[in-house]
């Protein structure tokens, strides 16, 4: 995508782009640095605009960079370039993006570049995938723990994981999954919750002394 201006001269295309870098660079804050390259003037302070930069260290009549030499140098073959990285002589990463400009005669006019210092932004994704990294078991498979304000939905849920820890539907479970299961959710402290045993029993469809005895049992290997 090349942007073509026609029945623009020459001073007025560079104060128009002039007011877009200005645009940009006020939408996008003081790590957004716009530069105008006047292409007509080859390779001497090619910049005839620039905002914020401080972002690179230029300044209005500085000269091309390796982006405007290589358009310069192939100027029928130029396309526009979008979000590209590039970095600063002092190790900054910056998001990049260079959009060409031709005259009514489509001859190369102008560069608008735009670049994003996201060091910063990228020292912060940093920080931020450690801090809200999963921990080594929960990489490996290990089980989600879940919040209730309920300790009833905190129980239900106790026991379905039990039923899922032995992986049969309780009408085909056998003695020893059974103990399998009560087995388990003593491990998660279930029995610590008011009247568990009740719902357990019942939900097992076993009697609160069979619980007890299971409770007492070996865990079948």
């Amino acid at each position: 995508m090349e942007t073509h201006m026609k029945e623009i001269k020459s001073g007025d295309l560079n104060k128009l782009l002039a007011q877009l870098a200005q645009g940009i660079a006020g939408q996008f804050g003081s790590q957004c640095e716009v530069a105008i390259h006047d292409l007509r003037r080859e390779t001497e302070g090619t910049i005839v605009a620039i905002e914020n930069g401080h972002v690179t260290g230029r300044k209005v009549g500085d000269g091309a960079s390796e982006i405007v030499l290589e358009a310069l140098k192939e100027p029928d073959r130029v396309e526009d370039q979008l979000g590209y990285q590039m970095r600063t002589r002092e190790g900054r990463v910056l998001k990049s993006s260079s959009i060409y400009v031709r005259d009514e005669a489509g001859e190369l006019a102008a560069l608008l570049g735009i670049n994003y210092d996201i060091t910063d932004l990228l020292h912060a994704t940093g920080t931020l995938s450690q801090f809200i990294a999963a921990s080594a078991e929960d990489r490996r498979g290990g089980e989600t723990k879940m919040i209730f304000s309920d300790v009833d939905d905190l129980l239900d849920r106790l026991i379905e994981k039990s039923a899922a820890h032995v992986g049969k539907p309780v009408a085909m479970m056998t003695k020893e999954d059974k103990v399998r299961a009560i087995h388990y959710l003593d491990e998660k402290g279930a029995f610590l919750i008011k009247k568990a045993g009740d719902r357990v029993s019942k939900y097992y469809d076993i009697s609160k002394y069979t619980l007890y005895n299971y409770l007492d049992a070996a865990v079948p290997e």
